[in-house]
């Protein structure tokens, strides 16, 4: 038995999106009483930190509706049906980026919103990075701008919450302990 474990009595779909699906769970709590848990389940995702030769990271910045503004995040992107990390990561950087490698490593897999979320995020480093010479395209309805910036810039952009996101700022920390 796992420390805590709430059991699962009933489930009801509530929602079920292109990317997303809510659920709502009837649990038995740990002390015998039952609750609700308002689940969002999702495919999962990849967020990669390209860095180039001279060790500037490649950032993207573009709108995020949910927040109703712009932020500037490493490159990342949903996993598709049957697709492995590892081709997920390499297809959402040439897709946002326009570049490619042959050096990628996994850095590690963390879950993004726990309390009621099922995303997990798979971190990846990509070195070696080349351009390509025809960009695959984004998604019809995805718009970025690129940006090369050294790690200083990235802590300042953090400082002033134009970085944002947790996947960003934990690359952010990642990056600065691998450049040390």
């Amino acid at each position: 038995m796992k420390k805590f474990e709430e059991k699962t009595i009933q489930t009801e779909m509530k929602f079920q999106g292109r990317i997303i699906t809510l659920q709502v769970d009837e649990v038995e709590l740990p002390n015998g009483k039952t609750g609700k848990r308002e689940i969002v389940k999702h495919p999962g995702a990849v967020a990669i930190i390209p860095i180039t030769e001279d060790k500037k990271i490649i950032l993207v910045e573009q709108y995020r509706k949910a927040l109703e503004r712009s932020i500037i995040e490493i490159p990342a992107g949903k996993i598709e049906p049957n697709e492995a990390p590892e081709l997920t990561a390499l297809r959402e950087l040439e897709e946002e980026t326009g570049y490619t490698t042959n050096k990628l490593q996994y850095i590690q897999s963390f879950a993004t919103s726990p309390g009621f979320a099922d995303e997990i995020i798979h971190l990846y480093l990509a070195e070696n990075i080349v351009k390509v010479e025809e960009k695959a395209e984004l998604d019809e309805d995805e718009f970025v701008e690129l940006m090369h910036v050294s790690l200083e810039e990235m802590e300042s952009m953090i400082t002033s919450k134009q970085i944002y996101d947790a996947k960003t700022a934990f690359a952010y920390l990642w990056v600065k302990n691998y450049l040390k």
